[in-house]
């Protein structure tokens, strides 16, 4: 499976999860927005974290998502491998495995 059905799908896993337990889902949500538009850092920086413990949690479906989010912030390859070579570092070699799917992940979805 490529990673533009992998979004998909977990697109499609979290309106099929949202519809069951609505009220859940609007208060996750209103939380994600709060984190994302308080504080000091900028919603670039707050995305490269993400990515960064989406790696180290070894979530494939954050992955995606965060992957997604930063491309559409314009973050380049290059930021995103900075993050990557971090999560290594403070996950070892599981997180070595899950930084190449989030490369692999942001090189097929930059296309």
């Amino acid at each position: 499976m490529n990673w533009q059905d992998k979004l998909s799908d977990t697109r499609n896993n979290l309106r099929n999860l949202n519809a069951a337990i609505p009220d859940t889902a609007r208060a996750f949500g209103a939380l994600g927005k709060t984190v994302k538009e308080g504080g000091s850092l900028d919603y670039k920086t707050k995305e490269l974290i993400a990515l960064g413990m989406s790696i180290a949690a070894r979530c494939e479906p954050c992955i995606t998502l965060h992957t997604e989010a930063l491309i559409n912030t314009g973050a380049s390859r290059e930021e995103v491998s900075d993050v990557l070579a971090m999560a290594i570092q403070m996950g070892g070699g599981p997180s070595m495995m899950y930084a190449a799917k989030a490369l692999e992940c942001f090189d097929e979805l930059s296309v």
